[in-house]
């Protein structure tokens, strides 16, 4: 949205965008709790912490806030895979491009070498464990998952080099039961699992995202109510239809946002009934024989 179209509403940003500031997310007490553990107790020990739930139900965004609360601790190097869908060799290629060390993908021990001396004199020096953040983890084949584990871990799995998040949907937590990565599944020390959320909340994420945005009053109540309650508890359902509202009121220049103007976007309309056909000629003949033998 045009900064036109935002001055238009008194915006400093499009309130239901992906890409919002991070100061502007609202920051749920479960999410808190788990972003608490992580960095107080997750990087001086390591190992794999889980974020799972339905998709729209927050999972990037808790990982984002995470991600950003580790960016601001001295010494803390985090890495992101964006692309959790590689095969083993493009895996080890990314992992060199995320903290900086040259990898041979066709040497895979050599790699794993160099990975693994990198992390030992990160924590040599800093007693913090590198932190590696994977979101849509469901992606990732079977063979990479398990490499990640034996990547994270010396001397008989006594010492962990490594802290992983991985965030997913509930193949993810589905996969983890399978006997081949059952032995990554037990190693899971630090879950958080995202619900449905109910229209209180929804409400005030509604709320607070616009007052962040710097217009706290453009939602009417009523429609922020009736946005919260056809939702289905999904955040993602909540944004994108308040989105399409703002650009219909961009649109037709309204000040702000109303249920009048959301009953006429997503209201079903009703047709004229069509009429009814009229009897063909075998109809017709077929009736009067009807009515003959009565």
């Amino acid at each position: 949205m045009d900064k036109k179209l935002l001055a238009l509403f008194g915006l400093k940003y499009n309130p239901f965008a992906p890409d919002l500031p991070t100061d502007a997310l609202r920051t749920m007490p479960a999410v808190e709790s788990f972003c608490w553990r992580i960095e107080h107790a997750h990087l001086r020990e390591g190992g794999f912490a889980l974020i799972t739930g339905d998709p729209g139900t927050g999972k990037s965004v808790a990982l984002r806030l995470l991600a950003t609360r580790l960016a601001r601790l001295r010494d803390v190097t985090v890495g992101v895979i964006t692309h959790p869908q590689s095969n083993l060799a493009d895996f080890y290629r990314e992992m060199g491009d995320v903290f900086s060390v040259p990898l041979k993908p066709h040497n895979r021990w050599g790699g794993s070498k160099v990975l693994r001396q990198c992390w030992q004199t990160h924590i040599e020096t800093t007693l913090s464990r590198p932190v590696l953040l994977v979101d849509e983890a469901q992606e990732m084949t079977t063979a990479v998952l398990s490499e990640l584990r034996l990547l994270t871990s010396m001397h008989f799995d006594s010492q962990i080099i490594l802290s992983v998040v991985l965030a997913g949907d509930g193949r993810l937590t589905e996969r983890f039961r399978r006997d081949e990565l059952i032995p990554l599944g037990s190693r899971i020390r630090t879950r958080l699992t995202m619900d449905y959320a109910t229209p209180d909340e929804l409400r005030a994420c509604l709320t607070q995202l616009v007052a962040a945005a710097g217009n706290a009053k453009l939602l009417s109540p009523a429609l922020a109510a009736t946005l919260a309650d056809h939702a289905g508890g999904n955040y993602r359902v909540l944004t994108t239809t308040a989105a399409e509202l703002l650009a219909v009121a961009a649109e037709r220049e309204l000040s702000g946002l109303d249920e009048k103007l959301y009953l006429e976007v997503f209201a079903t309309p009703r047709g004229p009934r069509p009429a009814k056909a009229a009897p063909t000629p075998v109809a017709r003949s077929l009736g009067r024989t009807s009515r003959a033998r009565a």
